[in-house]
């Protein structure tokens, strides 16, 4: 019997995975200050995994084009739009991220009672990405998603582990400047509920209840055929596709958001993604809060939006660096991981037979001040202030762009993210 499986799938016969968990967030107006919709999301996975955070500009495709996704080649479309990403360094897809157009998207790996596929297929962080690039609304992008999981379906290892094959099914964070979509996952089954005024948590449980705007036209009978649920109760997705034993409290990162007393802004985001106490920031002894990301979309067309990303572990000793889209983006190869192309180890079969050292530039200077605010209090708390008051610039900087009246100047904010990673780095050595 093993002889059929990949040997990455073998182990987990006799072992489940279990995600830890991992929050994502969004808050709107008048939640959210000044006509902002602000989006956060912490990326948790295994603590010894790298993320980079990568530009692609807006591209033409030939017609018959393939693209070459983590597991699989799927057809091209003709044009596909500027995005940025945060993504473990091994795969194709994306974790998080933003596109030229203002939609930004997060994902999250969920338990539910059906197992999700070991079979290869497209990843939900490959879903991320192709949602990005087609998409130019949150609802464009949502329908961009399910078409793809209707056509290829989700599946394969989520880590880069030869010994066990870790699959899970996918919830989505889908926002853009006006609305924002929840979508959750079951195989290729799926419902989705919008979301235009307050706040909203999405994390590893499900969180769709009896308000479903769009749905699987088939969801309700497979739901039925498979004793889930007797057609004559009220349909609620959670209900009927959580696992019995789900036990996992995702409270946290919902009360973190909706206990906020004042208005929530950028800073309150970050704080948010900073809090261990809560559990919205993992540190354990498997699992590391690996990236981070938050953006702010004004309802203001006339304004630009603005994304951070950390591009290192743990947010609270990282630093949030701010990217806008314009034309002529200055590429970062310093956050950006060695390639190995086709001798990746992700890439050959059978997978991960190695793991090659896939830290790129800014990873290692914050190794650096990682182990120092860990091992000398005294000179680790100095560290952590100025990193704070270097975050602190950026932040009072958007803001100006954010109230002036003056037009957005491109040349100034092309090399905006790249000049925040250097000055990160030299600051470090």
């Amino acid at each position: 019997m093993f002889g059929l499986l990949p040997f990455c799938c073998r182990h987990s016969l006799f072992r489940m995975a279990v995600a830890p968990p991992s929050y994502c967030f969004v808050a709107f107006p008048p939640r959210a200050k000044d006509g902002l919709v602000v989006f956060g999301k912490n990326s948790a996975r295994p603590r010894d995994e790298v993320q980079e955070v990568v530009y692609f500009s807006a591209a033409d495709h030939e017609p018959e084009s393939k693209v070459e996704c983590t597991y699989i080649s799927i057809d091209q479309v003709p044009r596909t739009h500027a995005i940025v990403i945060s993504r473990p360094a091994w795969l194709w897809g994306a974790e998080m991220g933003a596109n030229e157009h203002g939609v930004c998207i997060a994902n999250e790996a969920i338990h539910t009672r059906e197992t999700a596929a070991e079979t290869e297929a497209l990843l939900g962080m490959d879903l991320v990405r192709l949602g990005l690039e087609r998409g130019t609304t949150a609802k464009e992008a949502l329908d961009v998603i399910v078409s793809l999981l209707e056509e290829h379906g989700q599946g394969g290892n989520y880590y880069e582990d030869a010994n066990s094959c870790h699959s899970f099914q996918s919830a989505y964070l889908i926002v853009d400047r006006e609305e924002a979509w929840v979508l959750e996952t079951i195989g290729k089954y799926w419902a989705a509920e919008k979301i235009t005024e307050g706040v909203r948590c999405v994390c590893t449980q499900l969180s769709l209840a009896t308000k479903i705007d769009v749905e699987h036209p088939e969801l309700r009978n497979y739901a039925q055929s498979q004793g889930w649920w007797t057609g004559e109760d009220e349909f609620n997705f959670s209900e009927v596709f959580s696992p019995a034993d789900d036990h996992l409290d995702c409270c946290a990162g919902k009360d973190s958001l909706e206990k906020q007393e004042e208005s929530i802004t950028v800073q309150t985001m970050i704080d948010i993604l900073r809090d261990k106490a809560s559990g919205v920031c993992i540190d354990s002894e498997s699992f590391l809060t690996t990236a981070s990301t938050v953006s702010v979309l004004p309802q203001n067309r006339s304004l630009p939006c603005i994304n951070y990303f950390t591009g290192t572990p743990d947010p609270s000793r990282s630093i949030f660096k701010p990217f806008i889209f314009v034309d002529d983006v200055k590429l970062v190869p310093k956050t950006q991981s060695p390639s190995f192309g086709d001798d990746d180890p992700a890439k050959k079969e059978p997978r991960f037979q190695e793991k090659p050292d896939r830290r790129h530039e800014l990873y290692k200077a914050h190794e650096w001040a990682r182990a120092v605010i860990e091992s000398d209090q005294e000179q680790g708390r100095k560290l952590r202030k100025t990193m704070l008051e270097l975050e602190k610039q950026g932040l009072e900087a958007m803001e100006e762009i954010l109230t002036s009246s003056d037009p957005l100047d491109p040349a100034e904010v092309g090399d905006l993210f790249y000049d925040c990673v250097d000055t990160e780095i030299k600051f470090f050595k």
